[in-house]
C-alpha cells in the first residue's frame, strides 16, 4: 500500500477533524432508572470533568456503602485532552503525508486507545462496585455494584445503563471510517496483483468494524429474590409468573405479574417501540421466556399470582389444557390481545 487516494485523504480528514467535538461534548454517560426515579438519573463524563445528577447518585449510593463520586478520583481528567489532541495529530499525518503506512498506524493506535479506555473503565468500575463500606445502612451479603461497561444491568431495584455519549459516538464513527478506508486502500492497491487473494485479505479486515457496539435487544434472566418489579416495586420471587419488557434499545424492565407489565406498557412511551419485546415466563419451564403474543395464556383464580392477575403462560394449547383440567372449573384461555382488551376495559369502564 503506497500513496493514498485523494478521496481517502479527504474522508479521513473530515473524520479526524470531527474529533474536535470531543472538547465540547460529553464522551460517556451513565443512566439509572428506578420506580422512584422513572425519569432517570444521568451522569455525563467529559474529557476533563463530570456533570449531571452525580450528587443525587452519591446520596443514594451512600446507603449501600459506595464511595462518593468526585472528579478527584479520575486522574485521567488531567491528560485526556492532550491524548485526544495526539490522536487528532496522528490521524492527520496520513492526510498530509499521503502514505498508507501512516493510516495503518493510526488505526492501530485507535484500537490500542480503545482497549486501554475499556480496561481503565472496567478497573474503576470494579473498585467502585466492590470496595464497600461494611457499616453501610444497607448491606446485601455477596452483592456487588459494578456499573456495566457498556449496555444495561440491573442493580437491586435500579436499571443501569452505560454507553457512549455524543462525543463518544463521534469518536467511534471516526474510528469506523478510518478502518473502512484502510480496508478499501488495501483492496484498491493490491487487487491487480492477486485479485482473489487480496479480496480474501480485505474480507478478513472488515470484521474489525464489529468493534462498534451493538444494541440488539435481548432479555435478561430474572434473578428471583433480588430483582424488583418495575411497576409495583415488589421483589420478584414466584418463578412461574415473571415477565419482561425489552425496548428496542435493549433496556429491560422486569415484572412479577403479567398485570404489572400490562399496566406499565399502557402508561409508558416505551410501549410504542416497534422493536420492543413483551416476554412471559413459561409456566412449565422456569427461566424460559415466551413471546407474549405467541404464548397460550390461561387465567385461573387458583393460580394466585403475586398481584392476582392469575394469568400463566404456556408454549402450546395442550399444556394449558392439562393444567386447566387439573385445577378444575374456573379457568379460561386468553391471547395477548384479550389481556390488553381486558386491561383497557378496566381502565375505561
Amino acid at each position: 500500500m503506497k500513496r493514498l487516494h485523494i478521496i481517502t485523504r479527504i474522508l479521513l480528514a473530515l473524520a479526524v477533524l470531527s474529533l474536535l467535538a470531543g472538547y465540547y461534548l460529553p464522551m460517556w454517560e451513565i443512566q439509572l432508572w428506578a420506580p422512584q426515579y422513572p425519569e432517570g438519573l444521568n451522569m455525563k463524563i467529559w474529557l476533563d470533568h463530570l456533570s449531571g445528577d452525580f450528587d443525587i447518585i452519591n446520596g443514594l449510593n451512600h446507603y449501600i456503602g459506595m464511595k462518593l463520586i468526585k472528579e478527584e478520583m479520575f486522574p485521567e481528567f488531567q491528560y485526556m485532552g492532550y491524548a485526544l489532541g495526539l490522536l487528532i495529530f496522528m490521524g492527520l499525518l496520513p492526510v498530509i503525508i499521503g502514505r498508507g503506512i501512516f493510516l495503518g498506524a493510526f488505526v492501530a493506535i485507535l484500537f490500542i486507545a480503545g482497549g486501554l479506555g475499556i480496561y481503565d473503565f472496567h478497573r474503576w468500575g470494579h473498585d467502585y462496585g466492590h470496595n464497600l463500606d461494611p457499616k453501610a445502612a444497607i448491606s446485601v451479603p455477596g452483592m456487588t455494584y459494578d456499573p456495566p461497561i457498556i449496555g444495561y444491568k440491573n442493580l437491586l431495584n435500579f436499571t443501569a445503563y452505560s454507553g457512549p455519549d455524543k462525543g463518544g459516538w463521534i469518536l467511534i464513527g471516526a474510528g469506523g471510517t478510518a478502518v473502512a478506508l484502510l480496508a478499501w486502500e488495501l483492496w484498491r492497491t493490491r487487487r491487480r496483483k492477486n485479485p482473489v487473494g487480496n479480496l480474501a485479505k480485505t474480507a478478513l479486515l472488515l470484521p474489525l468494524l464489529l468493534f462498534l457496539p451493538g444494541c440488539d435487544p435481548k432479555p435478561q434472566p430474572i434473578e428471583y429474590g433480588l430483582d424488583a418489579c418495575a411497576e409495583c416495586n415488589m421483589t420478584i420471587v414466584n418463578k412461574h409468573f415473571g415477565s419482561e419488557f425489552v425496548t428496542g434499545k435493549g433496556k429491560v424492565f422486569k415484572f412479577d405479574d403479567l398485570n404489572c407489565m400490562v399496566e406499565f406498557i399502557g402508561r409508558e412511551p416505551h410501549a410504542s417501540d416497534s422493536r420492543g419485546m413483551k416476554l412471559v415466563i413459561d409456566f412449565h419451564s422456569e427461566g424460559s421466556f415466551l413471546h407474549a403474543d405467541e404464548a397460550v395464556l390461561l387465567q385461573h383464580r387458583k393460580f394466585r399470582s403475586p398481584m392476582r392477575g392469575d394469568v400463566a403462560a404456556f408454549s402450546n394449547q395442550s399444556a394449558a389444557d392439562a393444567v386447566s383440567r387439573e385445577l378444575g372449573e374456573g379457568g379460561r384461555s386468553l391471547t395477548w390481545s384479550d389481556v390488553l382488551k381486558s386491561f383497557q376495559s378496566s381502565r375505561n369502564p
